[in-house]
């Protein structure tokens, strides 16, 4: 009986680990086995520390996650204020920046895709700056994000 691989014009002999990769027609960056480099005699040498990764980017996210409570409850206490609602549209947006970049690096890693990283981060700036524009439009003709739930929330109830 064929294998699933064999039909599709693969090779048998290739290792199992880059067929998925194959199937999809990415080129990957080999890797070696068990994707260890050196020895278990080798000592390890930390990366470089960078200020906008690591320890510093985590608490951005953290501390913007809970800035971002009171911002969204505010509205339904009190109303919506311009400056409230930019301000919870802008946390918001770097909130889900933040996110998706956590998933590029995780799931696209540059030591494996290389370039494909790299355009899936250009992606997610040229994306994230859109909606940017987006909100500011939205701030600047329909009133704010706050009116706009409002609308919604009169025309259902």
């Amino acid at each position: 009986m064929l294998s699933v691989y064999s039909r599709i014009g693969l090779n048998a002999s290739k290792p199992l680990l880059f067929r998925p990769a194959l199937i999809r027609g990415f080129k990957t960056i080999p890797q070696p086995p068990g994707f260890i480099v050196g020895t278990v005699n080798d000592a390890y040498v930390p990366p470089p520390p960078h200020k906008l990764e690591g320890s510093l980017h985590w608490t951005s996210e953290r501390i913007v996650t809970i800035g971002m409570l009171p911002l969204v409850l505010s509205p339904l206490i009190t109303g919506g204020s311009t400056m409230i609602d930019s301000s919870m549209s802008a946390l918001l947006l770097y909130h889900c920046f933040a996110g998706f970049q956590s998933c590029i690096i995780d799931y696209i890693p540059k030591r494996v895709y290389g370039v494909y990283h790299t355009y899936a981060m250009y992606l997610l700036t040229l994306g994230t700056g859109l909606a940017g524009y987006g909100v500011y439009q939205i701030e600047t003709k329909e009133g704010g994000v706050s009116q706009i739930i409002s609308k919604l929330w009169k025309e259902k109830v």
